[in-house]
């Protein structure tokens, strides 16, 4: 087990999500392999999924090495210098998939 252990470790947190991925896909082998990826990349199947989980892992070295708070604060600056305004960010996270406790730090940097 120790093996497996550290080839997923290796991987990073895509490994650990493709992990849970497969393990909610109720398969084993490759038809979880292959219905985790699918089930991850939503209409764009397989290789969205691998393409879900190579931005996971850009994100994930992000946080690893800026912190979210920074991230958080660069994206938004982003958005705003493609044009958005406050209320149209606070609009579009309201209808994402995410904690209310996200969705409420957001909308406390946005005020600030």
């Amino acid at each position: 087990m120790d093996k497996i252990v550290n080839k997923i470790v290796g991987l990073g947190v895509p490994g650990l999500v493709l992990l849970v991925a497969m393990a909610v896909s109720g398969w084993v082998g490759a038809a979880a392999i292959t219905s985790a990826l699918a089930m991850l990349g939503g209409p764009f199947g397989m290789l969205g999924g691998i393409a879900v989980l190579g931005i996971l892992s850009m994100i994930s070295q992000g946080i690893a090495e800026y912190g979210f708070e920074a991230l958080l604060e660069e994206t938004i600056s982003g958005l705003k210098a493609q044009g958005k305004t406050n209320a149209q960010i606070e609009k579009e996270i309201s209808y994402y998939p995410i904690s209310r406790e996200l969705k409420l730090k957001i909308r406390e940097y946005l005020k600030s």
